[in-house]
């Protein structure tokens, strides 16, 4: 953990409520990091329903293929993540890890290896020796108890300079159901399916195949849409937990994903993923400004997410931010290397509501006061409208600063 938080962290923390049917304990195993908590256990009542997504990466780690083989049953009762080694690239030796893991959680709860599912974060290429943790499973399954989300999201940090977690309570039929989410990420982030690691849980009485589909369905506005560094991690998980204890309070169960009792239901995840995303971009590591790139005007909208990612990903652009310059050329060029179709004289580029450029050069109304006060927020927006098409899409990331490059350079030293 970084000695100073980002600036950008939140100034408070949502009290998170209790998800009835899921316990949390967390533990100090000494895997990389010395006194602090490393080590993240959660419960889950029997009948839990489970989805994820997960990296595209093709170098994915041995928890990612672990996962991934367990999520067909559809069912989960434990899940174990821990930090400071991401037991990937690890061969042989990592499907060990996973394998006695996923035993020793299985022993703890009494369950089949089938329903547990195992995350981890941290170095690359290191073996993970789980025997140094897998023998605290079983007290931890003993004393989990069911208030200690915020400990839980500390217990997956790596770089990360403060927790993530988010809460929303909503209406399902007449009942109220919870959702809390938590997340860690702040470098090697450029999602493709999924980022970092993030975990949601809720009491709804929702199917695997509901769930799946929400989650599927939801991460490409939030967690794709995400980026601090362009590197999609190997470890990249999103999972969905749902308990169903709300159906005891009257909560439908709810088994057809287009069922249209699922809108509030899907509104509110959305907008949970959204918040932990953004979290994320705010935690980037040196970060000092969150950016907003949005494109409009483009042939499709998956080519405006195309241009928005490439503007986004600019060391260029980035270190412009950072330095709080102005400099509009550096959008253009990202705009011209993405590989879309675009149309240099119909171009236009906004910084905040400042008009920069129009119809492919610089507008002639063009205030570099105004921009250069605008460009000292810790909040930037940039727009680029392409004027050939009605394709839009907004992606979120961070400026490039020193610190990145500090933090970076001696990760494993």
């Amino acid at each position: 953990m970084s000695a100073t938080v980002s600036p950008l962290a939140p100034k408070k923390y949502p009290k998170m409520p209790a998800i009835e049917g899921v316990r949390i304990a967390t533990a100090e195993a000494g895997i990389k990091y010395k006194n602090r908590t490393d080590l993240l256990a959660v419960i889950f009542d029997e009948g839990t329903q489970v989805a994820g997504v997960f990296t595209r990466s093709k170098c994915p780690s041995a928890p990612v293929d672990f996962c991934r083989e367990n999520l067909a049953g559809g069912k989960a009762r434990m899940l174990v993540v821990n930090s400071g080694n991401a037991n990937a690239f690890t061969g042989k030796k990592g499907r060990e890890a996973t394998a006695l893991t996923g035993k020793a959680a299985a022993d703890a709860v009494s369950c089949k290896p089938g329903e547990v599912f195992l995350a981890s974060t941290g170095v690359i290429g290191e073996p993970l020796d789980a025997g140094r943790f897998s023998h605290l499973l079983a007290g931890m399954a003993r004393e989990a108890k069911s208030d200690l989300w915020l400990d839980a999201a500390k217990a997956i940090m790596t770089t990360d300079t403060y927790p993530k977690v988010a809460t929303a309570t909503v209406k399902l039929g007449e009942t109220e159901v919870t959702i809390n989410g938590i997340a860690k990420g702040a470098g090697m982030i450029a999602p493709d399916m999924a980022t970092m690691l993030s975990f949601v849980a809720t009491d709804a009485p929702l199917s695997a195949a509901v769930l799946q589909s929400l989650l599927s369905k939801g991460v490409g506005a939030t967690f794709n849409a995400v980026t601090v560094d362009s590197d999609t991690s190997t470890s990249d998980t999103l999972m969905l937990f749902a308990t169903g204890a709300a159906a005891k309070h009257g909560a439908p169960q709810i088994t057809d994903p287009n069922d249209a009792r699922l809108a509030q239901f899907r509104r509110a995840l959305n907008r949970l993923l959204k918040n932990l995303a953004l979290q994320v971009v705010r935690d980037g590591e040196g970060a000092r400004k969150q950016v907003e790139v949005t494109v409009t005007g483009a042939k499709s909208s998956r080519s405006a997410k195309k241009i928005a990612l490439s503007i986004a990903n600019s060391p260029l652009v980035k270190t412009a931010v950072a330095g709080e310059d102005a400099n509009w050329g550096r959008v253009v060029m990202a705009v011209g290397k993405a590989g879309e179709p675009a149309d240099r004289d119909r171009l236009s580029i906004w910084f905040g509501d400042n008009r920069l450029a129009v119809e492919g050069e610089r507008d002639p109304h063009y205030s570099e006061a105004a921009t250069s006060a605008y460009m000292k927020r810790d909040e930037i927006a940039i727009r680029a409208d392409l004027g050939i098409g009605r394709g839009k899409a907004t992606v979120w990331t961070c400026d490039l600063t020193k610190e990145y490059v500090a933090i970076n350079g001696d990760y494993r030293s």
